[in-house]
């Protein structure tokens, strides 16, 4: 089994609704989104995926959220946008890619965000 990471960065604010503090208040954050697949089979010269071709993936779906205010992305319209479901709307939207064809030989192992230095998310599809 093998297990590639990336990690790519977004800006971006948001607001948590039901919320009783200071984070009830539109804020923003400086992302951290550490992504990793797994797999077992390699490909002809010995690579699961290209961390080139993983990335693009990733900044496919970060695109979308950077410099927005997340409330107002459709998925956010009903879930709120703490980070749990940042990370989880981000495994989904990667699960999706997968799904297209992208990248058949890989499986989502983790996304985790990180909304400051030290407070993170990790979800596990």
């Amino acid at each position: 089994m093998y297990v590639l990471t990336i990690e790519e960065h977004f800006s971006s604010a948001h607001q948590l609704r039901g919320y009783r503090g200071k984070c009830e208040n539109l804020h923003g954050h400086n992302w951290k989104v550490v992504l990793s697949v797994r797999g077992d089979t390699l490909d002809n010269i010995g690579l699961l995926i290209d961390f080139t071709e993983l990335k693009a993936m990733l900044r496919r779906i970060i695109a979308g959220l950077d410099h927005k205010n997340i409330n107002e992305i459709p998925y956010f319209r009903e879930q709120n946008p703490s980070s749990e479901n940042i990370a989880r709307y981000i495994a989904e939207e990667f699960t999706a890619l997968m799904a297209s064809g992208e990248a058949p030989n890989i499986a989502l192992d983790s996304v985790t965000v990180w909304e400051s230095p030290t407070s993170r998310c990790t979800y596990l599809p």
